[in-house]
């Protein structure tokens, strides 16, 4: 059974998603939003840690057709963006759909229109809705993703992803290992250090180390600059800033912050306080991979092991597009 027939389907309900939802309301077209979880903004509301504030200053990060308020500072903290969220809801009239999981999307180029197959997860029924455009707004934080270690099983401590992760506070004189040097695993370090963790983080790959004022700066000179000229630029400042790295076991990539992070998705560290608990041996950087895990201990590929109480996994997400998204190459 085909449920009333939308101009637009959205799946993900997600800000994306939801800055999809307020424009087309706002011209007054249908549409159908369906989302796997029980809430609007998952992430950020059931899967992000406490200390959570947005990096980019809030001119930046509002949805469209509604500003933040004017009492906000300029960097948002993981609170106040959620409650504009739920005023941005509230004021746009968005009721998504929870509690369905995407399972086919597909084009019928006879009919010019999408079918989408869904699972009421409350029925445990297979949905089926059509609309003339589909939207995906799943992002790039779709399923949390740990890698395959050897021995992880036998881990007598606590194993955890970084989207379970709320406060340092639990691990206070723990010894914590953090598995992932992106933006989440160093301020999950932080976070960790800072309520008295004994905490060590694995820095496999080389990372730019940016403070919040040299990503402002750095992209507001895009409007006018090249990008290798403020990426060189930013390089300069950082090494000013924080100096070698490498006597703390960080290497600095050969390619620029913005390059990278067009090129491969990588962003750069931007720092909020890691580095100076780095500095000052709060944090201890592990410049090796995980061999494997016995018991307590965790072996590295440099022949090193450590006792742990902990491992944290700030190793990113898995997309699932691929799995229910069928895309017809006339479309393109």
């Amino acid at each position: 059974m085909v449920e009333e027939e939308q101009v637009v389907i959205i799946v993900g309900a997600g800000p994306s998603g939801l800055a999809v939802a307020a424009c087309l309301r706002k011209r007054s077209i249908p549409f159908t939003i369906l989302e796997r979880e029980d809430c609007f903004a998952s992430l950020w509301k059931k899967y992000s840690y406490d200390r959570l504030h947005l990096h980019l200053t809030k001119q930046f990060c509002e949805l469209p057709h509604m500003f933040f308020p004017s009492s906000y500072p300029r960097y948002l903290s993981k609170n106040q963006f959620l409650q504009y969220l739920d005023d941005y809801v509230s004021h746009f009239n968005i009721t998504p759909m929870y509690h369905r999981t995407v399972e086919l999307a597909e084009y019928d180029e006879g009919a010019h229109k999408w079918t989408v197959k869904a699972m009421n997860g409350d029925s445990g029924e297979v949905e089926e809705y059509a609309g003339k455009f589909l939207v995906v707004a799943t992002g790039e934080t779709s399923n949390p993703f740990v890698p395959e270690v050897e021995g992880l099983s036998s881990f007598n401590g606590k194993v955890l992803h970084s989207t379970r992760f709320k406060s340092g506070e639990e691990f206070k004189d723990k010894h914590v290992l953090v598995v992932g040097s992106g933006n989440s695993g160093m301020e999950i370090a932080l976070d960790l250090a800072t309520h008295g963790a004994k905490t060590s983080i694995v820095v496999r790959s080389p990372v730019h180390f940016l403070s919040r004022e040299m990503v402002f700066a750095g992209v507001f000179l895009l409007k006018y600059l090249p990008l290798g000229m403020v990426d060189s630029l930013l390089v300069i400042l950082s090494k000013m800033f924080y100096g070698d790295f490498t006597k703390y076991g960080i290497g600095r990539p050969d390619e620029g912050p913005f390059l990278m992070k067009d090129n491969y998705g990588k962003y750069p560290v931007i720092d909020v306080g890691t580095y100076q608990k780095i500095k000052s041996g709060e944090i201890k950087v592990l410049p090796a991979e995980i061999e494997s895990v016995r018991g307590n201990d965790v072996k590295f590929k440099n022949g090193k092991s450590y006792p742990f109480d902990t491992i944290i996994f700030c190793t990113g997400f898995k997309r699932s597009t691929h799995k229910w998204l069928m895309v017809c190459s006339s479309l393109y």
